[in-house]
């Protein structure tokens, strides 16, 4: 197998992870959650997966990346996620970030960004803006987006639940 058929697999397989968060996010929404769906992978293999639960648990800390964190380090049995890809249906916000940081995550990839989050009431451009008022630094790692056509199919989900509890 060449480097570049290599190179074209996992970008298919990546691609269908970010399906998969997708998928997540918009079950989420169905389900209960909030419309975020998360999985840590790594090795080509999917290792945990989670969704937003903030208003099921009531515990401002459960969106889908930390909870995916959370469960991939319970299946790893360690706490340094190195080696492990985080691939979520939005941008992750800064606490998310945060996490993925600590957790040391090799790459982060996404597909809504945080503008498609705001416009289904998600803003975490407050967050953001305090933030970038410290003097920035140079990440640790690679945080990219894949622009799909259907990344904001969770969040149009979300905005049709008429039984949402919005937070």
């Amino acid at each position: 197998m060449t480097a570049h058929t290599q190179e074209v697999s996992a970008q298919e397989l990546e691609l269908a992870w970010i399906n998969e968060a997708i998928r997540l996010a918009t079950d989420s929404v169905r389900n209960g959650g909030g419309p975020f769906g998360a999985l840590i992978a790594r090795g080509g293999e999917v290792v945990a997966i989670g969704n937003n639960q903030v208003t099921a648990n009531l515990d401002p800390t459960a969106h889908a990346e930390v909870s995916a964190i959370r469960a991939a380090c319970k299946e790893l049995g360690t706490f340094s996620l190195a080696g492990c890809v985080l691939i979520t249906s939005c941008e992750p916000c800064p606490m998310c970030l945060s996490s993925a940081l600590w957790a040391r995550v090799d790459r982060i990839v996404y597909a809504a960004d945080r503008d498609d989050a705001a416009v289904a009431g998600f803003d975490d451009r407050a967050f953001y803006d305090l933030l970038e008022k410290k003097p920035s630094s140079v990440w640790p790692m690679a945080v990219e987006q894949l622009d799909l056509p259907h990344r904001t199919a969770p969040f149009e989900a979300w905005l049709a639940k008429s039984d949402r509890i919005d937070y």
